[in-house]
Parts: C-alpha cells; structure tokens; sequence
C-alpha cells in the first residue's frame, strides 16, 4: 500500500464482477463517511478519509477486495476502528470480512491477551498435551451439587473447570455463593492431587456487574474467568482482560454471537472474528462448536478458527483454541490429530454419557488425550 499509516480489511463479496466492485467502492464510503462523493470538494477528504479499493480478484463464486483506511479514521480508540472496519456494511447482504490487517498504530491501541496460551499452560504445569475442560451443568443444580461435582472433575484430572454459559445468578445457584463453594472444592482437590486445576466462573452480566463478578472471582481465588461478551458487550471484556488488578486468563464463550459467523456470504469469517477479533479484544482462548458435533461448523471453519488463534498477529500472542459442543470419547483420537497439542478440548455432556464415576470418566478423558 502506498501509505503505512493506513490499516486494511479484506471483504468477500457476492454478485458478478460488476456488482462486487461496485459494493467494494460503496464500502469504501459507508465505513466511512457515509456522504455522496461527488458532493464532497475537499480533497483530502476524497484522498484520504474516504476508503480506497487496494486490490480486487475473483476467487471462486466470489470476489475478494482489500480496502485500507486511514489511521486517523478510528481516532484512536477500539470502538470506532470496529465501526471502520464493519459498521453500517455489516447490514448489507453479500459482504463479509473475512480478515483483518491492523497497522501498527491500531495494535498500540490495544493490549490484546494477558497471557495467551503459554501463560495458561504456565498456570496449570501442562504444556505437552491438549488441556482438558469440562462445565458444571445442568442449570438447576444447587451450590453444593455443583461444587461436589467440580471437587470429582479436579479429582479426575481435569484442568479447567467452567462454569456452563447459563450458569449466572440464578436463585438456585447464586453468583458469590456458587463462586467461593467451587473455588473451595477445587483448592481441596489440587491439594490432594498436586495438580494445578483452575475454575472459571462465568462473569457474564451487565457491564458494571461483569466488572464487579471479576473482582469476586479474583478475590475468592478463581484461576481464570469466562465470559460471553456477545451479551455483556466487547468493550466489557477488552476492559476485565486489561485490567491489572484481576489479572486472570479470560475465556471467550460465543453465547448471542453466532448470527455473526454462520452465514457464509455475510458476517465476518471464523478465522477473523474468533482468531483476529477476540484475540485484540483479550481473549486467552476462546470456546467454540466443535466439526461434527450438535453445531453447524464445518472442519474447515475449526481449522480457519484454530489458525486465527495461532498465526502471527502484530505482538499479540497466540491463543488458546477451545472446541466443544457435542465432544464425545470416542472421538478424541481424532480430535487431537486435527488441532494438535495446542488447544483446550471441551466435554461437558460426553464425560456423564461413559457412566455414573464422573471422576473415573475424567481420568479416561486424561488417558486418551495422552
């Protein structure tokens, strides 16, 4: 690009040639601003604000085009250089990002993950094998059920324990009082054991309440945090991960964000929204539907998932993939052949599915993980 001091994203784009390159200039001035062209007179305006078409190929049925924008755009905040990169485009049809290419002015905006996947795997001592993660479920199970329940998973060998998506502050299951009986349990667990299990409960709130849930984590002795920022907002979880005072890993959970990544012509690709986005937004790993299992992601898009998570991106350093969602023995030996050592494996339902000795199942789940 002829300006270093310009970011680009890059789109696919349905239609003909014609169509495509016509959507491609007309993203060029909705993502920025959104004003008729002709009726702009400044140049600089015209020269530099508005978005310039870099590159533009047809691969396959669609064409793909690189559009820069100019650094100044986002004004030096996350928020709006998001909004640059997919604001009122993301309500168009047949347009979908499929990577994004910070400059380095954008990564200084951000920190990104406060431990990525090695500082996980320092926490809990593993670092030559997949970590396994199980959930604490079914919602409707009491505070002593469910800490019984995470003390048999850290018995069994289980390295992260979470809290499942729904789990909140229900009455039957309160927040503070779920927290301190499951770090308890855990703690109990480690010390008979001599691993190094984290829990992570689930933060997810409103904002002010996401921020204070950390806090109570961190202070109850929780070892890493999750959170679906889909419904307690990016900019929530961009603040907990930046936070120096909780300083915890923080686990990405997809929960309300689906619609963003399921239709294949629009949205925004799996390798740019659960690699690229969650990793400048702080995530240390993200969760996600695992290939064959009760979602729709196919193996290529868990592939572009895990590739987003671990390909060089500016500083920021690699994280942790996490697939799960119908996880089952049986298909672990091929699970770990497709992402390798470098990943968290997920079984929630597939660990009560072998038998009523929830921690004999965990220690059959350690075994074949190898």
């Amino acid at each position: 690009m002829s300006n270093i001091k310009r970011f680009s994203v890059i789109y696919s784009l349905t239609g003909a040639e014609k169509d495509a390159m016509q959507k491609a200039k007309d993203i060029c001035v909705e993502q920025t601003i959104e004003f008729p062209v002709d009726l702009v007179k400044n140049e600089y305006i015209k020269s530099n604000i508005v978005g310039r078409v870099e590159s533009f190929k047809k691969s396959g049925k669609k064409h793909i085009a690189e559009i820069s924008y100019l650094n100044d755009t986002a004004g030096g905040e996350f928020t709006q250089f998001l909004n640059v990169v997919f604001g009122n485009s993301s309500i168009k049809p047949g347009i979908r990002v499929e990577k994004i290419i910070p400059s380095k002015e954008i990564f200084n905006i951000v920190k990104g993950p406060r431990f990525g996947a090695a500082g996980i795997r320092g926490l809990t001592g593993i670092y030559n094998r997949p970590l396994l993660c199980s959930a604490l479920k079914p919602m409707g199970l009491s505070v002593k059920e469910l800490a019984d329940m995470a003390y048999k998973f850290a018995l069994g060998g289980i390295d992260i324990i979470k809290d499942d998506h729904g789990l909140a502050n229900q009455p039957f299951s309160p927040f503070e009082k779920r927290v301190e009986a499951v770090c308890k349990a855990v703690k109990k667990a480690n010390r008979e054991t001599g691993n190094k299990t984290l829990y992570a409960p689930n933060i997810t709130a409103d904002a002010f309440n996401t921020v204070k849930r950390a806090k109570f984590a961190k202070l109850s002795g929780a070892g890493c945090l999750i959170i679906s920022p889909g419904l307690a907002g990016l900019e929530t979880m961009r603040a907990i991960a930046e936070d120096a005072s909780i300083s915890l890993p923080l686990f990405y959970h997809p929960a309300f964000h689906g619609s963003y990544v399921v239709n294949k012509d629009s949205g925004i690709s799996h390798y740019a929204f659960f690699g690229q986005l969650m990793r400048l937004n702080g995530a240390d790993a993200v969760i996600f539907p695992n290939y064959g299992g009760r979602f729709s992601f196919s193996k290529d898009e868990c592939a572009q998932v895990a590739a987003g998570c671990r390909d060089v991106f500016g500083g920021l350093k690699p994280i942790l993939p996490g697939p799960g969602g119908g996880m089952t023995m049986r298909r672990i030996p091929e699970i770990k052949k497709f992402y390798g050592a470098d990943a968290v494996f997920l079984m929630g339902g597939g660990l009560f599915a072998e038998g009523p000795d929830i921690t004999a199942n965990c220690k059959k789940f350690r075994e074949l993980v190898g």
